[in-house]
């Protein structure tokens, strides 16, 4: 699978992490910065993310920042994109099975490394199960 990352300073260091477990799992990764750990913007790395997923170039992306909620709103505010923010492995496998969560949103500040590693795979793992779902998607994707 293809999928796009990004992060601000605050999520650098886990993004890091997650791109060589991705690699490791056979997963090719796109990565949208930031590329260090010096103060940036985190809307500026994000929405390349969230238009990468919308526009087709990756199929799910992953957004990674303090506390993952502004890197959420920002990924959820592009047409197509249905980012979960993710705090443990139950909202992950919920975030997928329910709501076909194309973007994933992390907060390196609120999760271990080891724990945000272990979402990433059950959020990647985990399949949509369509059913009495698939129309509240629909509903969604025509706001």
């Amino acid at each position: 699978m293809k999928i796009g990352i990004g992060s601000d300073h605050a999520g650098f260091a886990y993004k890091e992490r997650i791109k060589a477990m991705l690699r490791e799992l056979g997963h090719e990764t796109r990565d949208f910065g930031t590329y260090g750990e010096a103060t940036v913007d985190y809307p500026v790395f994000i929405r390349p993310v969230a238009l990468a997923v919308a526009n087709r170039e990756v199929e799910r992306g992953i957004v990674l920042g303090g506390s993952g909620n502004g890197e959420a709103m920002v990924a959820n505010r592009i047409r197509g994109v249905r980012c979960a923010l993710c705090w443990d492995l139950q909202s992950a496998r919920l975030g997928r099975e329910h709501n076909d969560a194309n973007v994933i949103s992390l907060g390196a500040r609120m999760v271990t490394v080891e724990l945000a590693l272990e979402i990433v795979k059950v959020w990647l793992d985990t399949p949509f199960s369509g059913g009495r779902h698939a129309q509240r998607i629909r509903e969604i994707d025509a706001i």
